[in-house]
């Protein structure tokens, strides 16, 4: 497996309005051919990939949009939000282990919201952020599976 999508929304903690976005997609290098199952789970082609930057080209962008947003002042405070640990605890380290790239320390720390849901209603999230949206009664905005679409 490897990162193809990188999104990021910047939300306001006090309004819950979204302030900025970052999406990127990503040009795979170990396995540079999406497979048919890939393609079916997350909706991204061969085209959206091809002739993209390499992680580390986006993780030197993902930087710069963190200084641009303020992001990288001591004095803000913010957090990434994840559905579950898998993005920044096993797939972002590993790949980038893997390719020996740095990781920075603002992807070291971050909520997991299956377990603040699971804190606040009582039940874990099986399938993750649809179970959410449902004991919620949220619809789902965009495609399950899709980076910017969770987001």
């Amino acid at each position: 497996q490897e990162i193809i999508e990188f999104p990021i929304l910047k939300l306001n903690g006090r309004t819950m309005e979204i302030e900025s976005t970052f999406h990127m997609y990503v040009q795979p290098v170990v396995h540079p051919q999406l497979t048919p199952f890939c393609t079916e789970l997350t909706g991204i082609i061969q085209g959206m990939v091809d002739g993209q930057p390499s992680l580390q080209q986006v993780l030197e962008r993902v930087d710069e949009w963190m200084a641009k947003e303020g992001l990288l002042d001591p004095s803000v405070k913010s957090i990434f939000v994840t559905c579950g640990d898998w993005d920044l605890k096993v797939m972002l380290p590993g790949q980038c282990q893997y390719l020996g790239l740095p990781v920075a320390d603002y992807f070291k720390q971050w909520i997991n919201l299956k377990k603040a849901y699971s804190f606040a209603m009582g039940s874990w999230p099986k399938n993750g952020l649809l179970d959410m949206n449902k004991g919620l009664n949220l619809q789902h905005i965009g495609r399950p599976h899709s980076g910017i679409g969770e987001c």
